[in-house]
């Protein structure tokens, strides 16, 4: 388990909101990735923490890029490093929210894995817009609140599954991709270092609360995260070449109403919801198990 570097590249005095998992996800990247990165920002919370020039507070290079061309940004980064000789010592860094990968971004993502871009690309997924309005993405779970899924006489809330970003980038056969979590710092560092040291394009999904859009104390935010890796809600493994490797399983399950009543997203839920959502939980988390069996064997 990697040790957490004393260097500090983003500095105190943001513009992030208190609690924000966000802010946590971007000092831990860069403590692992060092300071020879370069970072491609869309439209997202992290356009606005950075603050207005001429201040900042993270001390690398950064390229504001349009809303849904963060991984065609990241490739013009790396093919411009490589025409002027620079190799693999500067990491390229797509740095985007859930709405900014999993929707707006997808199909420049998409392109930038088939290419094989020698990038990392992160999703740091608050599960919705938040920058914007805390509107609905296709990372929003099944059964939240948001403004565009409101709650009222029509129940209209969330009805579609969280999207399965892990599957998608798996699909694109890239050498790397993992889960991280900024409740399991040491964990997530291990996982940055070792997708900076594997060429070709990897994909990071750091999972990272939102007090203001999850409606949820500021000060539990690492609480949340650990609560939902015990519930299996968001389960912390690594797919490698192919392989699944679940690195984090809990001794003991717990029930997923324990990470959701902490949460105003999910107050309105009524039991019987709840209990469906324990199911699918359940039943994701058992074919997840299955498919790291199963590949393990085939490697064997």
């Amino acid at each position: 388990m990697a040790k957490l570097p004393d260097e500090e590249l983003m500095f105190q005095g943001t513009t992030a909101c208190p609690g924000c998992g966000a802010a946590h996800a971007m000092r831990y990247t860069l403590k692992a990735l060092g300071k020879d990165t370069i970072m491609n920002l869309p439209a997202c919370c992290w356009a606005v923490i950075p603050g207005v020039w001429p201040s900042r507070n993270l001390d690398i290079p950064l390229l504001y890029n349009a809303f849904e061309a963060t991984g065609a940004a990241s490739s013009g980064v790396r093919a411009g490093l490589d025409v002027n000789g620079i190799g693999r010592e500067v990491t390229v860094v797509g740095f985007a929210g859930d709405g900014g990968t999993a929707d707006i971004g997808i199909q420049a993502l998409s392109g930038c894995l088939e290419r094989g871009t020698d990038t990392i690309q992160i999703m740091y997924d608050n599960e919705a817009y938040m920058n914007t309005g805390i509107q609905r993405s296709g990372a929003t779970p099944y059964g939240a609140w948001t403004t565009t899924t409101p709650v009222g006489s029509r129940q209209a809330w969330k009805k579609n599954p969280k999207k399965n970003m892990m599957e998608i980038v798996n699909a694109h056969g890239i050498p790397y991709a993992a889960t991280v979590s900024i409740g399991h710092p040491e964990s997530m560092i291990d996982k940055l270092r070792k997708a900076k040291e594997i060429p070709g394009p990897k994909f990071i999904h750091i999972y990272a609360p939102c007090p203001t859009g999850w409606r949820s104390d500021p000060s539990i935010t690492v609480e949340l995260c650990r609560l939902a890796v015990d519930s299996c809600v968001f389960p912390l493994y690594e797919i490698e070449n192919g392989v699944y490797n679940v690195y984090k399983k809990p001794k003991k399950k717990i029930p997923v109403r324990e990470y959701m009543k902490l949460q105003g997203r999910f107050r309105h839920l009524p039991e019987n919801e709840v209990d469906r959502i324990q199911v699918n939980v359940d039943r994701e988390w058992e074919l997840l198990l299955k498919k790291e069996a199963f590949t393990k064997e085939q490697v064997v």
